[in-house]
Order: structure tokens, then sequence, then C-alpha cells
């Protein structure tokens, strides 16, 4: 039986590029994916975009491309990858010149677009998901709605030759599913075979995680070789079983354990994992070792999809202002304790419209709420205050009042750094499937 082999070669967006260049020289791929997009990156690219017209893709994206392209074509491995966010046309763009630069010119290089509703949803009468309300009684501006696409458009994208797929908000394990789709020609209304690739497509989208990262804890779950941490690949046949595995000689490890856990990450209901191509369910899922970083996956199942997709609103929600400052040395804390309580006093003086503060001393009460008696006291701390507020310039002064310390505070203050920025929060509402127009165009390389 032929197995497809695909790769992950990032799982978030500032993920790292080394993996992936080991996975497109020495990984034997078919498919290498990169995975880029968080709920909230998609909105903050798209602002992105309103102060320049010809951003809002992954600020990675020329560097990846430039480190793996020339393996990926001398190989015959074709690329998906979702780092177009909130612009894949222009991120489309970006990937010509690189190949021009590089000499591929046979190169066919796709943009998926269509995931972005936001004239539909600006309307405003679409309720929230996860609060009561509407997009209307949102308190800021709304500046982005991304529906989560499924595999489709990508497919199209691959049946008309694409070597490179750039999309924007796509269904994470759709971009896995995609491939196994077009190449084993499986329909879009088999439930049971989608839902083993969305399976596949779940642990294999946050990249190195499933592989050891986000894994390790010393001592507990112990990492071979993390600083050389290798990215997973999986070997996939028609029927949707798989294998996953690493490139030999890579770090990390794939284990039942580390398979386990990304198998339940960010899942919430197990027998209902919900994606914009099927509904897949995990409760008969299989994991076998069958070999040293070997891990054989069988029994996923799926069910028909819902006919409303999932979209990420975007809003500007106020402003955030920060402060940090250290103290090191005997009697930090003390320090560090009086230099929050001076700082707070001075903004209440100050009368700036500030909400919602925070005043914390990272490494001793910045998790762990109230003051904590330790019984050895920390040689360092380091201050942090922040606070909402409703204008940028109002931030600034949060943050200048921790960096004047320098001069104004407790001794032996150092490190003080300050922002001042405006907040994109996200909410999610529900849309009709048939209200969202995938198309899909190709760049002259």
């Amino acid at each position: 039986m032929r197995t497809l082999r695909i790769g992950s070669g990032a799982g978030f967006a500032d993920d790292r590029i080394e993996p992936a260049v080991e996975l497109a020289e020495r990984g034997e791929l078919d498919y290498l994916v990169f995975e880029c997009l968080a709920e909230r990156t998609v909105a903050l690219a798209q602002l992105d975009r309103l102060r320049d017209p010809g951003a809002g893709y992954n600020e990675w994206l020329r560097d990846r491309m430039e480190a793996v392209l020339p393996a990926c074509a001398a190989h015959g491995t074709r690329i998906i990858t979702n780092m177009g966010a909130a612009n894949p046309a222009a991120a489309a763009e970006v990937v010509a010149r690189v190949a021009r630069r590089l000499g591929l010119t046979e190169l066919r290089i796709a943009a998926v677009t269509g995931d972005d509703v936001l004239d539909i949803v600006a309307a405003g009468a679409l309720p929230l998901l996860d609060r009561p309300g509407t997009v209307a009684s949102l308190d800021g501006e709304v500046i982005s709605a991304n529906a989560y696409l499924g595999c489709e458009g990508i497919v199209r994208a691959l049946d008309a030759g694409a070597d490179v797929v750039i999309t924007g908000r796509t269904s994470d394990p759709s971009l896995y599913l995609a491939p196994l789709v077009h190449e084993f020609n499986w329909a879009f209304d088999d439930w049971d075979l989608l839902g083993k690739g969305i399976c596949l497509g779940h642990l294999l989208e946050c990249g190195a995680q499933v592989t050891g990262g986000y894994f390790a804890d010393p001592g507990y779950k112990d990492v071979p070789a993390l600083a050389r941490l290798g990215c997973p690949i999986a070997k996939v046949t028609a029927d949707g079983a798989f294998v996953v595995t690493k490139v030999a000689g890579t770090g990390g490890r794939v284990d039942l354990r580390t398979c386990t856990e990304q198998l339940l990450y960010e899942v919430h209901d197990p027998a209902a994992y919900v994606s914009a191509d099927a509904v897949a369910d995990f409760t008969g899922v299989q994991l076998v070792e069958i070999g040293p970083d070997r891990v054989r996956v069988t029994g996923a199942t799926g069910r028909a999809r819902t006919e409303q997709l999932k979209v990420s609103v975007g809003y500007l929600d106020g402003c955030l202002g920060e402060g940090q400052i250290s103290y090191t040395g005997a009697n930090a804390t003390a320090r560090g304790r009086l230099a929050l309580d001076v700082v707070r006093e001075r903004l209440l003086h100050a009368g700036f419209p500030v909400e919602q503060m925070r005043f914390e001393l990272i490494g001793v009460d910045a998790v762990r709420r109230g003051r904590i008696t330790e019984s050895v006291e920390p040689l360092e701390v380091r201050v942090r205050v922040a606070g909402r507020t409703d204008t940028v310039d109002a931030a600034r002064h949060i943050g200048h009042e921790v960096s004047a310390l320098w001069l104004n505070g407790p001794a032996g203050g150092g490190g003080a750094t300050r922002r001042a920025e405006r907040v994109v929060a996200v909410e999610s509402v529900l849309l009709p499937r048939d209200a969202v127009a995938v198309e899909v165009s190709f760049v002259e390389v």
C-alpha cells in the first residue's frame, strides 16, 4: 500500500526554522506543512495590514521559504502553510520573489483566500459564542473577522498543480488533511476517513510538541537532546492509518506519552472534536509503539461536518501599559515591594484613567496570588506593573513611572523596560458555511 510522508515544519508563528530544513533535506517528504496561526495571530496581522496594505503575513515567511525551497524543489516536496495570515495574496508574491531569486522558476505558487468575512460580520447581528451579546455589542472597533476554512481550497490548489499553497485562517488539521484527500482521492463526505486525517493533523499541527517540546520536565519526563529537537513526520496510508516518527538522529522523542499528551491537547470533547471538514471522534484511537520513535495510530472515526464555520473576530479593546525593573541582592524582595508601593501611589496621585491594574513581583507572586512567605529569601526579583487604559498616551505613563524608578525609587534597580500598545482582543461567532466563498489564485514565478 502506498505511503505518504508528511512533515510538520512549524507549530506556531515564531517556531524554529532549522528543524524544518532538516525535514526538507533528510525527511524524504511528499509534503512539508507550516502551521503558524493562533487565535489572535490573524487579528494582529490584520492590524499590520491596516498600517501597510502590503503587509499582514507571517514575519518569518521569507526566511522559511529561503531556507527550505531549494531542498523541497530538489526532492519534489510540496509545501502547505497558513503563513499568509491576513494577506495570503501578498504572501504568495513574497514566495514567488524568493523562488525567482533562487532560480526555481518552475514552481507553481497558489494563494487560497475567502476566510476574510469582515464585510459580513461587521453588520453586527451575529451572537458571540463565549459570552452574551452580539458583534455589535463589542466596545471596541472590529478590525477583522476570519472564518476557519476547511481543506477544500487547498485540495483545489493541489489538483491544479500547486507546489506551494499559501492560506490565511484555515482549520489547523485541514492543512494536513488536504494532501490526503488530494493524493488518496478521499471523498469530502467520507466522514470516517476525514476523521482519521483530522487525527493526523491534530497530532502534527503543534510541530515539535509531539516530539518532546512542551513535554519535557527534567527528572519526570526527560527528553534527550532537547537543544537539537526534531519535528515530526507522519507516514500515512490510504486507509488513514499512520505512524508518527521523526528524522533519525534528531533530538527529542516520539512515544506513547508524547503522542497521548498531544492527542488530548486543547480537546474539549474527545468524542466530538469539531473541525471545518468533519467532527472527529478520538475515543477509539489506539497508540502502539512499533519501534524507537515510532508510534502507530489507528481507530479515529468521524461524522458529518457542521453547517456553520467558526469565525474569529478581532477588535480593539483599549490599550495596555507596562513597566518592569529588576532588583537583586540582599533584601531584593523588600525593595521590589517598596517599588510597587511607590508606583501605585504615584499613579493614583497623577490621576491617569487606568483600570485593571496589576502590581506583582515576577518570581514571587506573579502567578501565585497573595504575598508568599519564603523559607529562603530570593536574591533577585522583577517588578512588573501593568494596566489597561483607553489611550496609548495614558498607557505610556504606566511604564514611564516604572522606568523612572532608576533614580526615583529603591536602591539597586536595573534592566528597566516599558511598553504601551493597543490591545487586540478576540471573540468567536458562527457563520453559515454557504456564506463563505473560497478562491484559489496562482502567482507567476
